[in-house]
């Protein structure tokens, strides 16, 4: 009987806590409100049966508590009984089940007039990418990942040049504008959750996943990783930003795009931009680099070169003729060759990528650089008239790398140790021995994390592909955000 007394009250206390409870739904910022429902549905059905079954024990233990002359009797099967528990299962099955496959064929049936973004995953990060100006996005391999291009894009497909690109862990998206997921994942299990949104799906390595959504209430809200995905899976954290058409767009236009990722704004990065891209897109195939003779005029020294046009006009061939060459290659039409070429769609940044490269093959090639370093002198800090000081170009590198999503600079301990006061501080490995945290450590913990763990945290960072140029900029960033130094200095 006492039994009996505890599960009523147990029972009734828990009735109670679902009213009376001060504990709700996050408050949602998004039209999925019918996931609510589903939620409350699929709640109600088992509540309900849960107290049916607590309410059956109660009966059960009162009317056949052991008394004097009560005995039992055993009955093989009750049909009627067995048809009742079947029908009546269904029905909660159904009642759970339903709501569900409708609600999630609701939440991957995309509208034709979402915009687009991609999530991508890795450990422990997020990185994003919006399709550029042609609205399309260009396609990824994982072979193509490395240090320079995180997210695996084609480097070849001219669709992805204007692609943009976010390495770090905040995304901005239109408020009151469908907004389609695309979610993949470049290592293990991840899963992109935002609870304000009612969003949630996993990224799965090999395949691209995807739900939409659209944002309703603006604010800033945490984007978090439901799966576990590693000893750093905690910190894998961002935000997503609900923001206006006209502030959503001035933060899109100020990400850079696959191509200027590439390049990293030095003039080598351009030239190879734009020799991958040729070769990418058979320009190499008619004209040769080379002086010898094709199907289309030579590119080897072809600026500055005095060229005769079919209508026995001259012209000297500068930027503009070459840009207006690629992309309306009737224009002007240069005579004794066939005029087989079809104008190319490409963006800007693929432009200054194939002019660079023409550049490159000419004989003024070495002392060709780009219009934005021409007549810049250096001051004191390493910076130049129009260009960006050395611990700057450190600062994009670190962003582009995210490398601030495990080490901060304002001395936040998180996954790694924190840049703040890093450089010139004495430090303290796994094995006991201590170092000075000089440029050789830096450069030493950036190519190769693994040769020195510091003690209180895991060996989680993999060895990133830089050029040494990118490793000279994340140093003297290390360096700016130190205020020690060491003797001599």
């Amino acid at each position: 009987m006492a039994i009996a007394v505890v599960l009523a009250l147990l029972v009734i206390g828990s009735v109670l806590f679902n009213f009376l409870t001060p504990w709700t739904f996050t408050p949602i910022a998004s039209n999925w409100g019918s996931i609510d429902a589903m939620i409350i549905i699929t709640l109600a059905v088992t509540g309900i049966v849960t107290l049916a079954i607590a309410v059956f024990l109660i009966y059960v233990l009162v009317k056949y508590r052991t008394r004097p002359g009560l005995k039992a009797h055993y009955q093989p099967e009750n049909k009627k009984l067995e048809w009742w528990l079947i029908g009546l299962s269904s029905l909660g099955i159904i009642g759970m089940l339903a709501p569900g496959l409708v609600v999630y064929n609701d939440y991957v049936t995309v509208p034709e007039e979402a915009h687009e973004f991609e999530a991508v995953g890795t450990q422990w990060r997020w990185m994003f990418r919006y399709p550029g100006d042609d609205g399309e996005f260009g396609t990824s391999e994982p072979r193509f990942i490395n240090g320079q291009n995180p997210l695996g894009l084609n480097p070849n497909d001219p669709k992805g040049q204007d692609d943009r690109i976010i390495l770090a862990n905040e995304l901005y998206v239109p408020e009151g504008r469908p907004v389609k997921a695309l979610l993949r994942s470049v290592d293990v299990l991840h899963n992109f959750f935002i609870p304000q949104i009612r969003a949630k799906m996993d990224l799965v390595p090999g395949i691209v996943s995807w739900f939409w959504f659209t944002p309703t209430v603006k604010g800033r809200y945490e984007i978090l990783c439901a799966e576990l995905c590693g000893v750093g899976h905690y910190n894998m954290r961002g935000h997503m930003v609900i923001a206006e058409q006209e502030e959503f767009e001035t933060w899109l236009a100020s990400k850079p795009t696959f191509a200027e990722s590439l390049t990293m704004g030095t003039m080598g990065g351009l030239i190879e931009q734009g020799k991958a891209l040729a070769e990418g897109q058979g320009c190499v195939a008619c004209h040769s680099v080379d002086g010898s003779p094709s199907l289309a005029p030579t590119w080897l020294d072809i600026f500055g070169r005095e060229t005769t046009l079919a209508d026995g006009s001259e012209i000297v061939v500068d930027e503009a003729y070459f840009r207006e060459s690629i992309t309306d290659p009737r224009a002007k039409l240069v005579a004794g060759f066939p005029p087989v070429m079809i104008a190319y769609d490409f963006s800007e940044e693929q432009l200054d990528a194939l002019v660079a490269y023409a550049r490159s093959l000419g004989a003024d090639s070495e002392t060709t650089e780009p219009e934005a370093a021409t007549d810049a002198t250096e001051d004191s800090s390493g910076a130049s008239d129009g260009a960006i000081s050395l611990a700057e170009r450190g600062e994009q590198v670190a962003s582009q790398n995210a490398c601030s999503g495990c080490h901060s600079v304002d001395g936040t301990e998180v996954i790694g140790p924190t840049w703040k006061d890093l450089y010139g501080s004495e430090r303290t490995f796994t094995d006991g021995t201590t170092t000075m945290a000089d440029e050789a450590y830096l450069r030493e913990s950036i190519l190769n994390p693994a040769a020195k763990i510091v003690e209180g945290f895991q060996p989680v960072m993999p060895a990133v592909s830089l050029t040494e140029e990118q490793v000279d900029a994340l140093v003297a960033y290390a360096k700016a955000n130190s205020s020690l130094s060491l003797e001599g200095e």
